[in-house]
């Protein structure tokens, strides 16, 4: 639908500070000459693969999911842009949902454990669990596994020892589990990803699926968890507030998610002002596209600028389709350094080396 609305538009070049982009994907074989190129032109100085032992790529119903190699990671990205990537690993997780993870839950963890293991020490900064743990991994026995299951319980200790984080999504927006019909706010959205749509009574609820995650955490005090998408549940940020408020061990990002928070712009605001120390800034979009540097433009407008009625990018980090448009937040300065530079930095004191980036010069 068109609009006759006319408003002020003040879309920023380069973020307000060096930003990190601590969750995305490489999206398959990923053009990395190009990535580098959208990184430098809009000032975006470090970026994270966080399934560097996988391969997802869109495909025309969602995304698919196939083993991949730690090792091509390093020498495709890593060690040929010093500083401006790195990686986490999906270690034993990196298997399609349509087998069974395991046939003995004991070895599957031992043998997720050792290549965790392995590969932190190879360079690997965290653990990337993806939402089919919980709502399509299943045994050999064909039982779904619960992403609270205490045979599993090990893994995520082991992550704390270590002292890397868990970066596990579970569940999706509340539309996802709801009858693909033209009601269902996101109806375009599940045309257009059709294996996105869990309203198949066969999926668990969303309520349990972010029943057991919350269990999860609770139960590993020790072992930091980032709850990427606002903890999946954007749409309810008082829920989320009173999750972050309890697991003092959480942080969340906002990536893909800019549709839910931007239609309730005063309440993200104060959720953002609130929780400033607690958020990191990632995108998970592609990034090597003809349109990724408008995909990273539109995330910083959102952030540092007050302009109305403007829309985000797609989630496969394209415009060629609008959902609803969204305001931007006006984050203060201090708040913008937290989010796109500071905050990850707590967790990985190392990532930029011992000089703090300066901001561009505007």
């Amino acid at each position: 639908m068109d609009t006759c609305l006319v408003t002020a538009s003040h879309v920023p070049l380069k973020a307000a500070f060096p930003a990190i982009d601590a969750h995305n994907h490489l999206w398959g074989q990923g053009k990395v000459e190009r990535i580098v190129e959208v990184l430098d032109a809009v000032g975006v100085t470090a970026f994270c693969d966080v399934t560097a032992n996988a391969r997802i790529s869109f495909r025309e119903n969602g995304y698919h999911l196939e083993p991949g190699n730690l090792e091509d990671f390093f020498s495709r990205c890593a060690e040929r842009y010093p500083g401006r990537f790195y990686c986490f690993t999906m270690a034993g997780f990196a298997r399609p949902a349509d087998r069974p993870l395991y046939q003995d839950a004991g070895r599957f963890v031992d043998e997720t454990i050792g290549l965790l293991r392995d590969h932190v020490r190879r360079g690997a900064r965290g653990l990337k669990v993806l939402k089919e743990l919980g709502l399509k991994h299943r045994d050999a026995q064909g039982n779904l596994i619960a992403t609270d299951d205490p045979a599993l319980f090990e893994i995520w200790e082991e992550a704390g020892r270590l002292g890397v984080p868990v970066l596990i999504h579970q569940a999706d927006p509340c539309a996802f589990f709801l009858p693909v019909t033209p009601e269902n706010e996101h109806y375009e959205s599940l045309k257009k990803f059709p294996s996105w749509s869990f309203a198949d009574p066969k999926f668990p609820r969303k309520e349990t699926l972010l029943r057991q995650r919350d269990n999860l955490v609770r139960q590993h005090p020790r072992t930091t968890f980032i709850l990427p998408h606002v903890a999946n549940y954007a749409e309810h940020l008082a829920a989320v507030s009173r999750l972050l408020a309890e697991n003092p061990n959480v942080y969340i990002d906002f990536s893909a998610r800019l549709d839910e928070l931007g239609r309730q712009p005063y309440s993200a605001r104060e959720f953002f002002l609130r929780w400033q120390d607690r958020i990191l800034f990632g995108t998970d979009m592609p990034a090597d596209l003809e349109e990724s540097e408008r995909m990273y433009r539109t995330y910083f407008r959102f952030l540092e600028t007050f302009d109305e009625g403007f829309y985000m990018p797609d989630y496969d980090g394209t415009f060629s389709r609008r959902r609803w448009s969204i305001c931007g937040l006006g984050l203060p300065r201090e708040v913008l350094a937290k989010i796109y530079y500071q905050n990850i930095l707590k967790i990985f004191p190392d990532l930029l080396g011992a000089d703090p980036p300066s901001p561009p010069q505007r």
